[in-house]
């Protein structure tokens, strides 16, 4: 069994929502303090053994995995979760616009407000991305055109007797 297929395991086999829960909260605690590290250490680059990697964290290698499932989509260069394993070497240089883009687009509030980001994102680049984001889940209703409505291609017809057929 892969890293990423216990991670993937100790996500999904519990006996109940209690235990979930107190999972997702333990979990979410740990990964708090890895984003908190990163960000007010400014690290952009993490590299090195999966195991060492996790120890240096205090969290173990299925919880550190879970780091890298959820950042993932935050790197500048793809990596395969599915490939690494406990003893793999590792590089992942992270994109700190994307990652802050994503942890918005997952209501993430505890990561996205950490106080970290002041040092890395000035304060009206941090509301940009918010905006964007908003922006990107608005649906833009077009004007519909009407049957007696003039063609839109220019003919002078109406619409009903033109391009609406």
């Amino acid at each position: 069994m892969s890293l990423f297929e216990s991670w993937r395991a100790l996500c999904e086999n519990h006996i109940n929502e209690e235990m979930e829960m107190k999972f997702w909260e333990d979990y979410f605690k740990k990964e708090t303090a890895i984003y908190r590290e990163l960000l007010d250490k400014k690290i952009e680059v993490i590299e090195g053994k999966v195991s060492d990697l996790a120890s240096s964290h205090n969290v173990s290698s299925e919880e550190f995995m879970g780091f890298l499932d959820g950042i993932s989509e935050s790197l500048k260069h793809e990596i395969k979760l599915e490939e690494i394993e406990e003893n793999s070497e590792i590089k992942i240089e992270i994109d700190f616009e994307k990652l802050y883009y994503n942890m918005v687009k997952v209501e993430a509030h505890w990561l996205y407000n950490l106080p970290g980001w002041e040092g890395i994102l000035s304060k009206e680049r941090r509301k940009e991305i918010e905006k964007e984001y908003k922006s990107s889940k608005t649906i833009v209703k077009e004007d519909k055109i009407g049957r007696n409505n003039p063609c839109t291609c220019g003919s002078g017809k109406k619409y009903k007797k033109c391009c609406g057929k």
